[in-house]
């Protein structure tokens, strides 16, 4: 019996060679296929892979099949960044855009995700229609399609999406700066962009290596500790910009070589756009983000909205509504002015400009923040726990069983998607289990790092007990 295949919060992710095979991304390629054929009078689809292993016989296996059933496909050239396919999707005016990776996941695994014609996630609601019609078997008149057909062309996405960079930016303002900046492109798909646009900042880990060193690509501290390592040892560094191995997702370090979360990028970014460039709009964030991020919208006088985790669910208010910040806590971050869609890179080079603009470093910028929302630190911890147990905890969630977590006695629970348990207007911690991986996440958020970390220790105490 052929694999269930289901997609989670961002796509289809599963271990090479195992359920990730040719055939079962040619039974994704074929539903996908037959939805367009449905949805759309002349459809046509942007496919790209990332840098991960064989990405590119993937991407071969699901052009085939697309041409199999008449559709035209753009096939990107080379690796590209999911960002990079959004953008195509839009310019290129294709029914969907597909993009062979993981994202941030370790590197036995590759994905399938899926983009819609507007260049963001394809809604849950059209992805569950791909889902539903995918066959156990297909045709196999697909295995002996040429890529030389005519309906297959071989498109440049880095440099379109370059040049769109060049558009959209005071590049020259960034590299006149006298600023020290380092790009740790985790070996994926956003090496080569930064080299093109600043070719004279330091780099790291900016070259082919499918295996990633064997470190997950998701740029969070524990996973950049050579970048961590380079910045105190250099001394001379003002800010390092991280991406994951689809480049969608952004890390950042200060100066100091300490790493500066999701919540303070998004409210650098909503103080940035509404203070020094003038421009307004909602703020939209996922539910295991920062509740500062309304204090700030509130400040600016911007109407916000928490919703469900997954980008999926900020790219549908950003195609319907004026919105300025859409983020999550994971470093998925978009806003106005790009497409409705993460992309790391664009979220670093509009840091990287509020700072040249201003003269400040990030430091600097993060008290103005601090001045408004007051300071905080933020902290998570991912369990690799059973199945059973994972279970368990989230039972007990559900059957509100938890009063407690150590001291931290609790006074209100919200229930989104996940349970943030909050002890007063500070401090908060929240239980969620993973969409896209077998672990049970622990967010907090407190006054101090210390804290926020003890937090965590007094709740994975009482939930693993």
């Amino acid at each position: 019996m052929a694999t269930k295949i289901k997609f989670g919060t961002d796509g289809w992710r599963a271990i090479i060679a195992d359920e990730y095979t040719v055939e079962n991304v040619a039974r994704v390629s074929y539903a996908t296929a037959e939805w367009v054929k449905k949805n759309f009078d002349n459809p046509r689809i942007v496919i790209g892979h990332d840098c991960r292993f064989q990405g590119e016989l993937f991407v071969e296996t699901a052009v085939k099949v697309f041409v199999s059933q008449g559709i035209e496909v753009k096939m990107a050239k080379g690796f590209v960044s999911t960002p990079m396919v959004s953008l195509a999707a839009v310019k290129k005016n294709c029914s969907v855009g597909v993009v062979i990776t993981a994202s941030h996941n370790p590197p036995s695994y590759n994905g399938f995700k899926l983009k819609s014609h507007l260049g963001g996630p394809l809604s849950p609601e059209k992805v569950q229609e791909i889902e539903d019609i995918i066959k156990e078997e297909i045709p196999n008149d697909w295995k002996s399609v040429s890529l030389a057909n005519t309906l297959v062309e071989i498109v440049d996405l880095e440099t379109e999406y370059v040049n769109h960079v060049k558009a959209n930016f005071d590049i020259a303002a960034i590299a006149n700066s006298g600023l020290n900046l380092v790009y740790d492109a985790m070996f994926g798909a956003g090496q080569n962009v930064l080299k093109r646009i600043l070719p004279d900042i330091q780099f790291l880990h900016a070259e082919h290596n499918p295996s990633f060193k064997g470190v997950a690509p998701e740029p969070i501290a524990k996973n950049l500790q050579e970048l961590e390592q380079y910045i105190k040892e250099k001394g001379n560094i003002d800010c390092a910009l991280a991406t994951d191995g689809d480049a969608d997702r952004i890390g950042l370090y200060n100066g100091k070589g300490e790493f500066v979360d999701s919540h303070h990028i998004i409210l650098l970014l909503i103080h940035y756009l509404a203070k020094y460039k003038g421009l307004s709009g909602k703020i939209a964030t996922a539910f295991s983000t920062t509740p500062r991020v309304g204090k700030m919208a509130a400040h600016y006088g911007f109407p916000s909205e928490v919703v469900k985790i997954g980008f999926k669910y900020i790219a549908g208010i950003m195609v319907n509504e004026d919105v300025l910040v859409g983020g999550e806590e994971s470093g998925g971050i978009a806003v106005k002015g790009h497409i409705p869609e993460r992309d790391g890179i664009w979220m670093g080079l509009i840091i990287w400009e509020f700072m040249a603009k201003s003269g400040k470093t990030l430091d600097e910028l993060i008290e103005e923040v601090y001045e408004i929302v007051g300071s905080f630190k933020f902290e998570r911890s991912d369990l690799h726990i059973t199945e059973a147990l994972k279970q368990s905890i989230i039972s007990n969630c559900q059957s509100n069983n938890y009063t407690a977590f150590g001291k931290y006695a609790i006074k209100e629970v919200q229930t989104i998607d996940g349970y943030k348990y909050f002890f007063d207007d500070q401090r908060w911690v929240m239980i969620r289990p993973s969409g896209t991986e077998p672990v049970l996440r622990v967010y907090a958020e407190a006054p101090t790092l210390e804290e926020a970390r003890v937090i965590l220790s007094e709740t994975e105490k009482t939930i693993c007990n």
